[in-house]
């Protein structure tokens, strides 16, 4: 059966999905996928996969995807980042019996993936982006789609969607946010280079940004013209978003502590879930955010999301008619809504706009000494560490690497250069441990200590243990 393409694809392969869950690293696992699926969404995307260690290590493909096959999670696609063609097409083919497409993330702007040179960080490299494509269009039996995100300018947005098009995407995701839109700094996505792309293009595009609830996703569909909506923050704050519905938190809390029972999860993943689930109760209600921080088994986590459950019923017994919601929430805290990042605080756009998230925290930290959180459960730990630039140890660099060197090194080199040069001149460090020359004056002496063994003499013919005399000819 030939391999179906663009409008073809979504409509009869994705039969039609509107609804889709955005692929979230350690969070649209096959659980919370489930989950949506049973609460409106219509089409799901795995965590982001990994192409090269999807590759070479086959726990990793079981773990994050042969463990997880169920016929309920259909249509799925699964999603790599990869900066590599080769490397791109064999994970795809690994995993491709295993879904309904394959997406290359173009589309992840965190540190992490600028680091692994993949995500939104290839958006430059068209010539790159398309030997992808071109070749996983060429070799794989399931289309290829990708998720992006947008340059500042809206006509260069567009004819970037044109090449991936060309190059053999069948489908594509538009987040409306550039790859310096995150964290404080996400700001509101862009529909309009959704909806410029959405005219410029030949194959189905789904939109991703400033989704909150099904008024949304209704609006963003109208606005743009696109034929599907993707939610990542908006479903993990209220899986039931396509829905419409804002049940109380503990309802899709206890069926989705139900369904990792069935389908088990690493539980990091689920403390995960129930923070994001429970996130305004826990402003209520903070010390037991800690007792779910330390919680070390799913019982026990359940047992903190049924405490919660109770504080919320003797809220809501407390509660007097005519009570509206604190803090200027929408719903009392006990609702699935959603949650608003914070922007940066309103001193940075005096100083010339916006500037990095690292940036802000420096300048922040900088001018009150507040440790982060982090740095401060380090401190508990240790009382007598310091954080001070100043009072780092200064290390000596090694003299051919640029790596710290041996302090008490011979050859003032790191322990690897040292002990390949130790090698090859046959010498020795004391400061790092090689002892290559010591060890093979121990091996000559020990060679020369040892009684040579005489060789015994051969015995003549005719000799006890002599070859037999030869009489005569052999032919005679």
């Amino acid at each position: 059966m030939p391999k179906l393409e663009g409008f073809e694809f979504w409509s009869r392969t994705l039969r039609g999905a509107r609804h889709v869950v955005a692929p979230m690293v350690d969070q649209s696992e096959l659980a919370w996928r489930l989950l949506s699926r049973r609460h409106g969404a219509q089409l799901c995307y795995t965590p982001m996969l990994h192409a090269q260690v999807f590759v070479r290590d086959a726990n990793y493909r079981k773990e994050n995807l042969y463990c997880d096959v169920c016929p309920e999670d259909r249509p799925l696609i699964v999603q790599f980042c990869a900066n590599d063609p080769e490397v791109f097409v064999q994970a795809a083919l690994l995993a491709q019996d295993y879904c309904d497409a394959i997406d290359l993330n173009l589309g992840c702007p965190q540190m992490i993936a600028k680091r692994g040179h993949y995500g939104a960080f290839l958006q430059e490299e068209w010539d790159l982006l398309q030997r992808m494509i071109l070749l996983a269009h060429e070799k794989l039996s399931v289309p290829v789609t990708c998720k992006i995100r947008v340059f500042p300018e809206i006509d260069k947005t567009v004819r970037y969607a044109q090449m991936l098009e060309k190059a053999g995407c069948q489908l594509l995701t538009v987040h409306g946010r550039t790859k310096e839109q995150k964290g404080p700094l996400s700001g509101a996505a862009s529909w309009e280079h959704i909806k410029a792309v959405r005219k410029a293009v030949a194959i189905p595009v789904f939109a991703n940004g400033n989704i909150q609830c099904l008024r949304d996703v209704e609006r963003c569909i109208q606005d743009t013209g696109v034929q599907g909506v993707m939610s990542a923050e908006g479903n993990l704050h209220n899986p039931a978003l396509f829905e419409g519905r804002s049940p109380a938190v503990w309802e899709l809390a206890e069926e989705y502590l139900d369904i990792v029972r069935q389908h088990p999860c690493p539980l990091s993943y689920v403390r995960a879930h129930l923070f994001k689930l429970w996130h305004h109760t826990l402003q209520v209600h903070q010390q037991l955010r800690e007792e779910l921080a330390k919680v070390k088994t799913l019982e026990g986590i359940a047992a903190v999301s049924q405490e919660l459950k109770l504080r919320c019923q003797e809220d809501i017994s407390r509660q007097k008619e005519g009570e509206k919601p604190s803090g200027g929430l929408p719903f009392f805290h006990w609702i699935c809504q959603p949650y608003f990042r914070p922007g940066p605080k309103e001193g940075s756009k005096e100083n010339g706009g916006a500037r990095s998230k690292r940036a802000l925290e420096e300048e922040e930290e900088g001018a009150t000494d507040v440790l982060s959180k982090n740095k401060q459960k380090k401190q508990l730990r240790n009382p007598h560490k310091t954080f001070d630039p100043s009072l780092k140890p200064k290390y000596a660099k090694c003299d051919q690497c640029g790596n710290p060197k041996g302090n008490r090194c011979v050859f003032n080199l790191c322990r690897g250069c040292c002990k390949k040069r130790a090698f090859k001149e046959t010498a020795d460090c004391p400061g790092h441990g090689l002892l290559f020359k010591t060890k093979l004056e121990r091996s000559l002496a020990w060679k020369g200590a040892q009684p040579r063994l005489q060789e015994p003499q051969q015995a003549g013919p005719g000799e006890p243990g002599g070859f037999p005399e030869v009489v005569g000819s052999a032919l005679a």
